[in-house]
Parts: structure tokens; sequence; C-alpha cells
């Protein structure tokens, strides 16, 4: 592979298209001094992608393009082709040939070619990388490149050797992995924080959805176990029915037999009453008023056994309420126990946080002494490391000063010959700039005014906009909360209608009423008081208070109505209920009401809004009790009013008529009153929010509508800016290219006859300037060693103060962890012992209602007593009046003995049968209205079905289970009702959301799982490069040096010569030094060489490097300009050596170098200011001459 050909066009001094062929052998470039032909160089370097505009001896990368003559205008665009044999395919193409071209605007714009296909510059870096051609290799060699190498830095070599190890694609690949890897890094910083955002609202989401999901759960298991106990009684009830349908059937038929019996009787005894009619009518008499007394008898008996049973009930619950006392006062004594424990441990924990707290104060003074000795320490290496950085850079500058001096020198002597001719061609060029700067002026001028006014239009489109979108963002906000907000509520409502629905918070006894009253088997029944009033959110508290118990009183007509009921209650066991007939019931109101007083809102009953017809019902339960603001107040109204009637405050508390007060905490929101309030704020506040969201959901898409409208104005309008801007910059560009042209004209032109007078001055200056330099040199290289050795004993102590600063660390680390431990163990006590406070304080409360309930209990005995004696002595004035009447009849049976004869037989046979014709009759009616309940049962559980799960019987069966135990099954519905309530209020839409929220989640972390896979990936690819690429350099490296060694002592006729990394350890990032041996001399450092030995030193190493890696082509641009006659003999000999492996194009003055050469192109400047080139094959000019 080589270099063919090269192509120029409007590069720098090359405005015209030139076209440069290479052969495989070598090529010298020649000309005078400012011809153009290091352009050449610069136009390869370029081509390959050098982006470095003083790389190109420029200081802004327009200086490529050229810039104009006094003849010709200047160009738009530079342009240059590098054609490569790729017979070998070393590149990566299958095409013999490749193409390389490169494009620069001087709008700015780039554009890169390979084989005439637009490609990016990576594409062109990555085609050279590890060839010798690319952007750090060795295939252009200029004085800059000579200077890196033998610059006293040895870290700024490296690229050079990298690229001949061929490990910069290694490199890149790395670099590239590692530019992977910290985007990896702050996209896993950007998932982390969105996943600590959402984990903020998983956690109450979970416990949201488990108490729902527990919630549905448990409604779910209630349904069924209920419905299988309500299926059970059913068959059990239709069993019961059937055998009651058997009797009552059996009893009717005994009933027809016993009634033709009893005729058959008195058909026989006809005879006899016709003659003993006033006898019977009198006796029959007897007998039927001896039948009422026994009738009445036998119930006020059965009435006087009711009341004694009931009168045993009440002392067994008298009893029962009194062991519950006492088991709920040692239970309270065992919390208190409790109590004492872990107050007793939160006294150990501060004492154990107080002793840590010292401990932790005095580790903190050691750590901060410490450190501050460390940092002192650590200041002192800094400055040494600084000042030392600071010595290297000032022997840099002196280093390049010299050669800058050096150039100066030749550049002066070649300035004095220019001089006359530009003074003459200055002075014509003046007239023709300042004509061109007037025209110039005004087309700037008018091309800003258009910018002035675009600008201002896209300022007044941002405006509008950045108003916009902070309007839309807002809207999209509300419109989001508003969403989130409409959900929540409605999972509340849902969950306050099926409470409704299901009459949570009411006891069974009132479900069973107000159930029997909806399906028209009781009449007259009005509700519970619950839901026959209405009040404000704010007062709902106090009135549950007032109203306790009383809610669920239930209103009915009348004490008929009321008795129905309780008779439907005990024929059910269904429980007990208080029942307010409106007939009979009246209320009493406070004569003086203190409404005037601070705090007070006057009557409970004023507060409350009901229908008319309840108003003595509710004077009786609230005309009495005054609602005042707060405890205080309410204390306050108390005292002045004598403790003469009931107060309730708004946040529960009670003190009652006579000076009693009942309070502490309470359950807000939970009581069925409460449930409703807020059950008809929700739908209100739901209907407004739904409202509210329409109008939002307009105003957002309004306001969408309104941003997409200003963006595409706003892009319009700033693709227009950027149209008149490029205008505007050009012509600025024009007018400010013609004044620095003018003044630098004006400015030559003063300057010219200065200048010539100065030269000589100058020159005797950069001579005693570059010897004041070298010494200066050598001074700062004596003083940075000290600094250096002064910086290696300093590190040694600041060691020992690290290691102490990590001990202090991890001791103080576990202490605060020991602390915190402590601190969360302290809180959960502290909460512990808040919540057995609590439960202490409701088991008082509790034995308090079982004291007022015994005492009630008490007073029902002595009414029952009172009660039970009235019937003992009804049943001794019944028994007597029983008597009475046998003795009359027994008196007329005898006074007819004679009469009756054999009637009596008849006649007491009919008697008898009569008797039993009753009982069969009470029988028939008993099991009649028996087989009535039973069947109306069976309707009640069935209507229960479907009021309450909306199931019909063979929709129920379905769902049915197995009982095994009836009572069992009962208790545990009762206990799933209970954990349902102790739920509380639970979000049903949680269950959704938490999915929703949850399943972000999981993509977060899988993401999350995903990046830090890649993460690891990419660890690893670095990992595996790195180390590839140590034992390729390491390698390549010390071929390298073996061939430098051999090298620099071919060209130096001896000598030694060897590379050395500074730091083996870390051989991809440390410096390389070059240390030699000229024959003759002692060995020493690069610095101590003289300008042409290190020259040499550089010519030799390039060698080395091409022996062991030869580039396809290299460029040398007078890099043996510094070289004596004999050097640069050696040179070109060791040239000629070289390039059967390597083409080489050299630009050069040197006659040795020139006749080496096989091509020679020579580079004029015909026309001033552009660049020409003639070729001239050696060769066959040799021909020629011999021929």
């Amino acid at each position: 592979m080589y270099l063919k050909a090269l192509e120029i066009q409007g590069f720098k001094s090359f405005p015209d298209k030139t076209r440069l062929t290479f052969e495989k052998d070598i090529t010298a470039i020649v000309g005078p001094n400012g011809s153009g032909k290091s352009n050449i160089s610069d136009a390869i370097l370029w081509v390959m992608g050098e982006q470095r505009s003083r790389a190109l001896r420029g200081t802004k990368m327009e200086d490529v393009i050229f810039g104009g003559t006094e003849k010709r205008g200047k160009l738009g665009f530079a342009q240059v082709t590098l054609v490569v044999d790729n017979t070998e395919h070393i590149f990566s193409t299958e095409t013999s040939e490749v193409m390389i071209t490169r494009r620069y605007y001087r709008s700015g714009e780039s554009e890169y070619f390979i084989n005439r296909e637009s490609v990016r510059l990576r594409d062109v870096h990555a085609l050279l990388m590890d060839t010798g051609l690319g952007r750090d290799g060795y295939s252009i060699i200029g004085q800059g490149r000579i200077d890196e190498i033998i610059s006293t830095k040895s870290t700024d070599r490296r690229e050079i050797f990298e690229e001949a190890a061929g490990i910069s694609r290694y490199r890149y690949s790395k670099e590239e992995s590692e530019r992977k890897l910290e985007k990896t890094d702050e996209n896993l910083c950007r998932i982390k924080d969105k996943i600590d955002e959402v984990e903020l609202q998983v956690e109450p989401l979970r416990k949201q959805s488990e108490t729902a999901k527990k919630y549905l759960l448990l409604r779910d298991e209630l349904r069924v176990i209920e419905v299988s106990v309500w299926l059970e009684n059913l068959e059990r009830l239709k069993a019961q029915s059937g055998a009651a349908e058997n009797d009552y059937n059996a009893a009717k038929q005994n009933l027809d037999a016993a009634h033709a019996e009893l005729d058959a009787i008195y058909k026989a005894t006809e005879n006899y009453s016709e003659k003993m009619s006033e006898c019977d009518v009198e006796a029959e008499r007897v007998r039927a008023l001896l039948s009422e007394t026994e009738t009445a008898l036998a119930e006020c008996d059965s009435a006087a056994k009711v009341l004694r049973v009931t009168q045993s009930n009440n002392a067994e619950s008298i009893e029962r309420l009194r062991r519950e006392i006492d088991e709920q006062a040692d239970r309270a004594d065992g919390i208190r126990a409790q109590i004492a424990g872990h107050q007793a441990r939160i006294e150990e924990i501060a004492k154990r946080c107080a002793e840590l707290t010292d401990e932790q104060t005095a580790l903190l003074e050691s750590e901060r002494e410490n450190n501050e000795t460390g940092s002192n320490l650590r200041a002192e290496l800094a400055s040494l490391v600084a000042k030392e950085s600071e010595l290297s850079s000032e022997i840099s500058r002196h280093t390049t000063a010299l050669t800058m001096l050096s150039d100066s020198t030749k550049e002066l002597e070649e300035r004095k010959t220019s001089i006359a001719d530009e003074t003459e061609q200055a002075e014509e060029k003046l007239s023709q700039i300042e004509a061109r700067i007037r025209d110039d002026r005004v087309q700037a001028r008018q091309s800003q005014e258009l910018v002035k006014e675009q600008e201002n239009r896209i300022s007044g489109y941002r405006l509008r906009l950045a108003s916009r979108e902070d309007h839309l963002k807002k809207c999209t906000e509300l419109c989001t909360k508003l969403t989130i907000d409409a959900r929540s509520m409605d999972g509340r409502i849902r969950m306050l209608t099926e409470m409704e629905k299901e009459m949570e918070g009411y006891s069974k006894a009132v479900r069973t009423i107000v159930n029997a009253a909806n399906n028209g088997v009781l009449r007259g029944i009005h509700g519970p008081v619950a839901k026959l009033i209405e009040t404000d959110d704010r007062y709902t508290l106090a009135i549950e208070t007032a109203l306790g118990a009383a809610m669920q009183n239930i209103v009915v007509d009348d004490q008929e109505r009321g008795r129905d009921a309780i008779a439907f209650l005990k024929q059910r066991d269904s429980g007990r209920a208080t029942f307010l007939p409106i007939s009979v019931i009246r209320g009493q109101k406070l004569n003086r009401v203190p409404n005037h007083e601070e705090g007070c809102f006057g009557l409970a009953l004023s507060l409350v809004r009901f229908d008319a017809k309840y108003t003595e019902i509710m004077t009786n339960l609230l005309g009495r009790t005054v609602v005042a603001e707060n405890m205080s107040a309410a204390l306050r109204i108390a005292k002045k009013n004598g403790n003469n009637f009931r107060i309730v405050t708004l946040d529960g508390h009670v003190i009652n008529a006579g000076g009693s007060m009942t309070g502490g905490s309470s359950a807000k929101g939970t009581g069925v009153l409460s449930r409703a309030n807020e059950r008809s704020r929700l739908l209100a506040q739901r209907e407004a929010m739904e409202t509210q969201i329409k109008e939002e959901n307009a105003k957002l898409a309004e306001a969408q509508r309104e941003v997409d409208g200003l963006r595409y104005s706003l892009e319009v309008a700033q693709e227009e800016l950027r149209t008149v801007q490029e205008t505007a910059l050009k012509a600025e560009a024009l007018v400010k290219q013609d004044e620095i042209v003018f003044a630098a004209a004006e400015e030559a032109l003063d300057n010219l006859e200065k200048e010539a007078l100065t030269l000589r001055r100058h020159l005797a200056e950069n001579a005693e300037r570059m010897e004041q330099l070298r010494k200066e040199q050598a001074d700062a290289e004596t003083l940075r060693d000290e600094t250096h050795s002064a910086w290696v004993e300093r590190s040694a102590g600041n060691a020992y103060y690290e290691q102490r600063r990590e001990e202090l660390t991890e001791k103080l680390s576990g202490l605060r962890s020991e602390l915190s431990s402590l601190h969360t163990e302290r809180e959960a006590a502290l909460a512990a012992a808040t919540q057995l406070q609590e439960l202490c304080e409701s088991l008082s409360g509790d034995s308090t209602q079982r004291e007022d309930m015994i005492r009630e209990l008490e007073a029902t005995g002595e009414s029952l007593a009172e009660s039970i004696a009235l019937k003992e002595q009804q049943l001794s004035e019944y028994s007597s009046r029983v008597a009475e009447l046998k003795a009359r009849i027994s008196e007329t049976v005898a006074l007819r003995m004679e009469l009756e004869g054999k009637r009596i037989k008849n006649e007491r046979a009919g008697q008898e049968k009569n008797r039993e014709l009753l009982d069969m009759e009470r029988l028939c009616a008993r099991l009649e209205q028996k087989k009535m309940a039973f069947e109306m049962e069976e309707r009640q559980i069935v209507d229960k079905l479907w009021d309450n799960y909306e199931l019909s019987f063979s929709a129920a069966q379905a769902l049915r289970q197995n009982i095994e135990n009836l009572q069992k099954s009962q208790r545990q519905v009762s206990d799933l009702k209970r954990q349902i309530t102790a739920l509380g209020n639970p979000n049903i839409g949680a269950i959704e959301e938490f999915e929703r929220v949850n399943e972000r989640y999981q993509f977060l972390m899988e993401q999350y799982s995903d990046v830090e896979k890649a993460k690891n990936e990419l660890l690893g690819v670095i990992s595996g490069l790195t180390k590839e690429m140590k034992e390729i350099f390491l390698t390549q490296f010390r071929a390298i040096e073996e061939n430098f060694r051999m090298t620099f002592t071919e060209l130096f006729g001896g000598g030694r010569a060897s590379l050395v990394l500074e730091d083996e350890n870390d051989v991809l990032n440390c410096g390389i030094d070059i240390r030699i041996q000229p024959p003759g001399k002692a060995l020493s450092t690069i610095s101590l060489l003289s300008g042409g030995e290190k020259a040499f030193v550089a010519i030799a190493l390039y060698f080395a490097i091409m022996k062991v890696r030869p580039t396809p082509f290299c460029v040398m641009d007078e890099i043996e300009a510094a070289l004596d006659e004999a050097n640069v003999a050696r040179f070109a000999g060791y040239l000629r050596n070289m390039s059967g492996k390597t083409q080489f194009i050299v630009i050069t003055h040197r006659r040795g170098t020139m006749e080496e050469a096989d091509v020679l192109y020579g580079v004029t400047m015909q026309e001033k200011g552009v660049s020409t080139v003639l070729s001239v094959d050696l060769e066959e000019a040799e021909k020629s001459i011999e021929a």
C-alpha cells in the first residue's frame, strides 16, 4: 500500500486544482521559503481528519481556505483528496484503491467522503486507525512532531508509541466503552431517582391494597358463610314446617272425629234434656262460668311463670356483668405492669444513649485533630506538586522560546529582502480596500437591521410560548390531580354506599326490624333515629355523642306496632331493640338555653333537621342537651348553670347533669350519622368535580393547541432568522476582513521603514536572549529535582495520618449505628406504652357501661317482683272462684240425682269429650300459627338473600358450603363482620392503583438491573481491552526499544540509547523516557543535547518505529534542517534503506536529501500568493544528461 496521488483545490496557497502523483520510492518537494511547499504536508494532515487549527499553522479552521490575492478573490471552500493504493487490502474495504476527500466551507460546514461516499469524521479515523496514518500516528513528521518526541515531558510522546504499537483502535474502543459507562452511570442515577420517587408511593399503596384485598376476601368469605348459614336455617325451617303441617293435619282429623263423638253423646241425651231443661240451663251456665274462670287461672299461672323466668334471667345477667367487670380489672392491672416494663426499658436506653454520645464526642475531637494535622501535611504536598509542575512548565516554555527565537532569526534575514517590494504594493492596495469597505458596510448595516427585526419577532414568540407552556403545565397537573382525587372519591363513595346498604354499625335487632319493615312483614316502622335526622358535619360527632345508643332506637307509629316488633324479635331470637312510639313519646326542652354564653351553639335539638312528625321524639332525645365548642367552654357553661343539664362538645366530650364527665379519644367519622353525612357530601363534591374535570380537560386541549401553534410559528421564525443571520455574518465578515486588511496594509506601510532599521538590533537581541534562556532552563531543572525530593520525603508522613483517620471513621460509624438502633428501640417502646395506656383507658370505659347496665337490670328486677306478687294474688282469687263454682255444680247434681238416672253417665261423657274438644281446638290453633311462623321465616331468609346479596334461591345454592357446626358458623359470621369493621374505610381503588404503580416500580427495577448488567458487561469489556492493550503494547514497545538501540548506533556511528517506561505497573498511561549516550560523551538526558543531536535522536526513534510497524507512506517536513552535512548524508542513506517498506515524501532544503530522491517536485510562486507545482523525474533527467 502506498500514496498514489494528492489533489488540492482551494487549500491555503493552492487556489487552482493541483494533482501530485507519487511513486513507491522517495519523492522530494523543494522550493524557496514562503513558496507553500509545507502546505502540501498540511493538506495531507488535514484530509486525514486533523481538527486543530494550530497543528495546521493557523488560528482558525477558516484559514485553510484560499484567502485571495491582489489579483484573485478569496474562495468559498477548500478540498483535498488523498488516493491510496489498497491492493494488499490493509484498509477494511473491497476496492483496490481508497480515495479520502475532505471539503470545508467558509460557513463552517465540513464534508468527508470515502470513495466518493459521504461519511462521518469518525469513519475516517476508524479507517486509518492502527495503520500509522491515524490522528496520533507517525506518517507526517514535521518540526512540531520532532519537538514532541524530544520534549522533556515524557508523556507527550506516548501517542506516537501507541499508534506504533497498534493499540489505537483498542484505546478508541476502550474510551468509547468508558463514555458508554459514564452514560450508563448517569442512567443508573436517573433510574434510581425514579425508583426512590415511586418507592414513596408503593409502600402506602401496598398497605392500602392489602387492606382492600383483605376486605374483599373477608366480604366474599362472609357472603359464602352467611348465605350457607341462612340456607341451613332455611332447610331446618322447611323440615320443621313440614312436620308442623303433618301435625296440624293429624290434629284436624282428630278434631273432626271428636266433634262426631260429641254429637252422638248429645243425641243420646236429647230425651233427658227435654225433661231437665231448666236444670241443664243452670248447669250449663255454671259450667261455662267455671270454664272461663279456669282459663283465666291458666293464663294467670303462665304469666307468673314467664315473669319468674325473666327475673331469673336478669339475675344471671347481673352476675355475668359483675364477673366481666372483675375480669377487665385484672386485665387492666396486667396492662399497667407491661407499661411499667416499657418505661423502665426507655430509661435504660436513655442512659446508654448518653454514654454513647459522650464517647462519640471524644472520637470526633480525635478525628478533628488528626484531620487538621493531615490536612496541613496534604496542603504542603500539594504546594510541592504545584511548584514542581510550575517548574516543568517553565522549562517547557524555555525550550519553546529557544525554538521560536531560532526560527525568528531566519525569518528576519529573509524579511530584509522583501520590504522594498511590499512598500509599493501596500500603497496601491490601500485605495482598493477603502472603496470596498464602504460598499460592504452598507450591506452589513442592512443585514443587521433585518436580524434585529427577526430577533424581536422570535423574542415575542418565545415569551408567548413560555407563558402558554407554563399554562399548559399547570392545566396538565390540575387535570391529573383531579383525576386521581376523583378515583379516590369514587372508591370512598362505593364503600360508604355498600356499608349503608349492609347497615354496617347497626345492631342485629335493628337490621332485622328494618328488613322486616322493608319486606312488608311489619307495619308502622319509620326506621332508626340515625336515619331520620340530618346535621352539619361540624356537629356530627357532638350529635352522635349526645344520642349515644339512642341513634339505633326505632321510631314506630304507636305502642301496638312496637309490641309487634318486639314479638317479632323474640320469635326469631334476633336480639333486643328500643322502640319509640310517636303516639306516646313526649319531649321536654330546657326552659332557658344559654345561647349567649361564649362557645355555646345552643340546644342539640336546634342543630339537627328532621320531619315535623318526629318533633316530640327528637325533643325527648335532644331537648335537654346543649352543644359547646370545647371542654373549657362546656365547664364554664355547666358551672354557671349549676350542672342542671347535659352538655356535649364538638370533639365528643360530655358533662352530664350533676357534674359527671365522660371523655377521651374517639374514632372520628366512624358513626352511622358521620357516614351518611360524608356520603352525601362526597356525592355533591363528586358531581362538582366531574364538571370541573370536563372544564379543565377542555382548557388543556385548548392550551395544547395554542402551544403547538406557537411552536410551529417559532420554528418558522428561527429558520428565517438563521437565513438572515447567515447573510449578516457574511456581510460583517467581509467588512471585518476588509478593515483588518486595510489596517494591516496601512500599518505595514508605516512600519516597513522602521522594520528595516530594527532588524539588526533584533538579531543581536535574539542571540543574547537565547543564551539567557539556556541558563534559566538549567537552573529551573535543578530546582525541580530538589522539589521532587522534598515531595517524596513528606509523602511518607501523610500515610500515617490517613490510616489513623480511617480507624477513627470506622469507630464513629459503629457508634452511630448503635445509637440509631437504640433510638429505634426507644420509639418502639414509647409506641407500645402509648397503645397499652389507650387500651387500659378503653377497659375502664367498658366497666362503667357494665355498671350502668347492672343498675338498669336491678331496677327491672324490682318491677318484676311487684308484677309476680300481683299475679300470685290473682291466682289465689281465681282458685277460690273455681272451688266455689265446682261446689255449686255438685249441689245441682245432688239435687237432680234421682231425675238424671242414666243421663248422668252420658252427660259426664259429653262433658269429658267437650274438654278434649277444647284442647284439640287450642292445639290446632297453635299448630297453624307455628306453621305460618315457619313460612314467614322462610320468606324472610329468601328476602335477605336478595336484599343483602341480590341472590336468588338457586344462585345461593351454588355458593353454599357444608355447615358442620351451625353455632360455630354463626360465630364465624360475627367474627368476620368485626374484622371488616376493624379495617375501617378501605380504599378499593388502591388495588388497581397499586398494581399500576408497582408495575412501574418493577419495570424500573428491571430497567435498573438491565442497566447495571450492561455496566458490568462494559467493565468486563474495558478490563479485557486493557489487558490486551498491555500485552500488545509491551511486546511492540520492546521491539521498538531494540530497534532504537540499533538505529541510534547506525545513525550516530556508535553510542548507546534506550527507551524506559517510567512506571511498568501502569504501562498504558506512564511516560516514556529516552536515555542516550552519543559516541564519546557521557550518558545524559535529551535536554542537554544540541539542537542537531536532538533532531537526529528523534529521527532515529522514528526509523526504529517504522522498522517495527512500517507506515504505508511517510511525509517528512524539513526534519533534517538542523543536521550538518555529514548527518544529512547518513539520514538520506538510511531513508533509502527504509524506502523498500515505506514510501517517503520529503519536504527539504538539503542537497543530500534531494540527491537521494527518485522524484523531485518544485513549488514556486510565479503569481504572488499562489503556489505552483513542477515535477522532475530524476532518473529520466540523469538518463537524458548521460545521453
